[in-house]
């Protein structure tokens, strides 16, 4: 007999007793709980590496840097004269960021505590009350 003859006859005897020791006797089941306890402890202890990671910044910028700064001011500066929006920011803050649960939605760049518009007299104007629209 030769080897691939052998070999031919021997795979699918040997891929049907894998297969039977696998699912049958819950070998696979036990395989997925160890594999899954294995990464458990790998994210414990992934966290902890990257917090020991410290990012050394230098104590002063580059002159690049320094360079683009200035540039960067300049063209503020030469674009609010020559438009006449010197300043018009002045005075105001950044809206908070919502805590909702939703990132998505209409409302999502809205500040939470804006009451919004008044529409108590929609209805005077329309010389109706909101009953009426019952």
């Amino acid at each position: 007999m030769k080897k691939n003859e052998l070999k031919d006859i021997l795979k699918p005897l040997i891929k049907e007793c894998i297969k039977e020791v696998i699912f049958e006797d819950g070998t696979l089941s036990g395989i997925i709980s160890e594999v899954a306890q294995g990464l458990s402890g790998l994210q414990t202890i992934a966290p902890q590496q990257i917090t020991e990671k410290k990012v050394i910044k230098p104590s002063q910028p580059s002159e690049a840097l320094v360079q683009a700064r200035r540039e960067l001011e300049d063209t503020k500066r030469s674009l609010q004269e020559s438009t006449g929006l010197s300043g018009i920011f002045e005075g105001t803050t950044p809206m908070r960021q919502s805590s909702g649960k939703s990132q998505h939605g209409a409302l999502r760049d809205q500040d939470p505590s804006d009451p919004g518009v008044d529409i108590s007299g929609i209805m005077k104007i329309a010389g109706g009350t909101w009953d009426q629209l019952k």
